[in-house]
């Protein structure tokens, strides 16, 4: 069984849930550039995956699947800091998104629910649900990071390299910790006897009546 809190958790994340899913398929119907179109599409399966667990859970209190998360590229190849990022002023009346519109309501959609899944896997004391939760975060977190380059590369999200003065300052004020690590050594734990009172040579034995 899961305890009130938990389901109160999975019934928000199951809004959040689907508001995703049915926004990835309007976005896959209106985006017209076909790399950010594929991406989409690459990462709605695992979204139903993510929703079908959920419903699982709430019905069963388990699932018996795995949440297919997707890698991380550690190699992303991104634009050279201080390129010219393409102005945006929001649209009061339109009829449909392009496709700035689309990635950037896409990224804020994965940055959101990551954030409430880090959130719920903290208030959720099932190690199942718990481990799934995490899963759903790292889901969001590679994703986002996917379109994040995406949206960096076509100059519609700004890259901004640190100043080299703002670094010194933060290298100057935080310095490292002289440790050197060396095992743990595991303490021995044992039960202590119970207490018995030593016998004093000049106190008189105790009499009972």
């Amino acid at each position: 069984m899961l305890g009130a809190h938990e389901a109160h958790e999975l019934s928000e994340l199951l809004m959040s849930c689907t508001n995703s899913i049915q926004s990835m398929g309007l976005f896959l119907e209106q985006a017209q550039d076909i790399e950010l179109k594929n991406m989409i599409a690459a990462h709605f399966e695992v979204h139903i995956q993510d929703y079908n667990m959920k419903v699982e859970y709430i019905s069963q209190a388990m699932s018996r699947d795995q949440l297919n998360v997707p890698g991380l590229n550690l190699n992303p190849i991104m634009p050279a800091g201080g390129m010219n990022v393409q102005p945006v002023q929001p649209e009061v009346k339109l009829s449909k998104l392009d496709d700035r519109a689309i990635a950037t309501s896409y990224l804020l959609t994965l940055k959101r629910a990551g954030r409430e899944y880090a959130w719920a896997a903290f208030e959720t004391s099932t190690p199942q649900l718990r481990s799934f939760l995490e899963d759903a975060f790292r889901m969001c977190s590679h994703q986002s990071f996917e379109v994040w380059q995406f949206m960096a590369r076509k100059g519609w999200y700004p890259v901004v390299q640190a100043p080299v003065s703002t670094m010194k300052t933060l290298q100057q004020t935080f310095q490292p910790v002289p440790y050197q690590h060396e095992p743990y050594q595991q303490q021995t734990t044992y039960q202590q006897a119970p207490y018995q009172q030593q016998a004093n040579p000049h106190q008189a034995p105790h009499r009972y009546q």
